[in-house]
């Protein structure tokens, strides 16, 4: 083995190991805690973590020892063992990220447009319907490599597992319809979701700025009013609810108490006569809850996944298209390799999007 072979190898060792550590973690972390029940997503973050581990323990593991060795040595029978599981898992992971940006992006909708109205995904029943479907047709796209694999020897006295189908007809109407079912729409609609989800984020944004701004306004119109002119202490009282700081009760006075600011703003406003319609706290826009702030982190992570999903997938793609158009076997290791190191990477971005990345044993 030369520097450049051993190199590759080395990497593809490093990618398999962390595919291995991202997606047993991201397994472990979704599991349901002992007294409540399973959630929809913790039941996709499972899937998918299963959908990566295929690949890492069955397809990579297989393919970095085979790197190390030179040729391929566990014989023609794994040889079919090894197409198959590439491509069930393959194509399972990508249908249960185009769900889990699906999911998300009703659940943010939900939050932040519906004040947290249940969304049409977090049926369990639903969801488990639709990864039957997902695995069913990862199933029937990857049966074929059963019968039509083989072991090649190349010039080199260098032996490879690939697909060997009856006639090129039969590889062309198969890469056809594997690449449009199985990758090319579940990732359009991927990309999708993840463009609604950006809108949706900044759609909240402007709305929140608008708030403030209102807000804003309202405070300075009070504070230039007649009625509080009259008054320093009760325009003094407005400008503190509005900005959270105490200020002097007179100018030779030292700053009031922040525990008793709320009740010298009281008496105040009862022996100057303040009119009961002075703008109060609670007409301030309230604070994102933690419930929509962790969504709204959850969705962020899943935008980026589908960054990294989208380069990934569409290169991927690409090659295994232009792979029917020339045959290449160095466009088969690329593609290879940017499916691998699709599975390394997203279960530390959903781990981190979901708050999961830690090393604490407490759920």
């Amino acid at each position: 083995m030369d520097a450049e072979e051993l190199t590759e190898s080395i990497i593809r060792g490093l990618m398999f190991l962390a595919g291995i550590l991202g997606n047993n973690w991201l397994a472990i972390r979704s599991l349901p805690r002992q007294k409540s029940g399973i959630r929809t997503n913790e039941v996709l973050f499972i899937n998918l973590a299963v959908s990566n581990l295929i690949t890492n323990y069955l397809v990579d593991l297989p393919d970095t020892m085979a790197d190390f060795a030179g040729r391929w040595f566990l014989g023609e029978i794994y040889c079919g063992v090894f197409r198959f599981c590439a491509d069930l898992s393959e194509t399972s992971s990508i249908y249960t990220t185009f769900f889990i940006s699906v999911f998300w992006h009703q659940k943010l909708v939900g939050s932040l447009k519906r004040g947290g109205a249940p969304v049409q995904l977090d049926s369990l029943c639903l969801v488990g319907c639709l990864l039957a479907g997902s695995w069913t047709v990862a199933l029937v796209f990857s049966i074929p490599h059963f019968f039509f694999v083989a072991v090649e020897s190349t010039n080199d006295s260098h032996e490879d597992c690939i697909d060997v189908f009856p006639n090129a007809a039969a590889m062309q109407t198969y890469e056809i319809l594997y690449l449009t079912l199985a990758n090319a729409i579940p990732v359009a609609g991927s990309v999708f979701a993840s463009i609604q989800i950006v809108v949706t984020l900044l759609q909240n944004q402007q709305r929140i700025r608008g708030h403030a701004s209102d807000a804003t306004k309202e405070m300075v119109k009070a504070e230039n009013s007649g009625e509080n002119r009259k008054d320093p202490k009760v325009s003094a009282s407005l400008t503190n609810m509005y900005t959270g700081v105490p200020a002097s009760s007179s100018p030779n006075e030292g700053p009031a108490e922040p525990s008793s600011s709320l009740n010298k703003e009281t008496n105040t406003d009862s022996k100057a006569g303040a009119p009961s319609n002075v703008s109060r706290p609670s007409q301030m826009p309230a604070k994102p809850s933690q419930s929509t702030s962790s969504q709204v982190r959850a969705a962020k992570s899943v935008v980026a996944v589908a960054s990294v999903f989208l380069v990934c997938w569409l290169t991927h793609l690409l090659l295994r298209i232009t792979n029917n158009i020339h045959t290449s076997s160095i466009l088969v290791e690329v593609a290879s390799y940017i499916a691998a190191s699709y599975t390394c990477i997203i279960p530390y971005i959903f781990l981190y999007g979901v708050k999961q990345l830690s090393c604490s044993c407490k759920r």
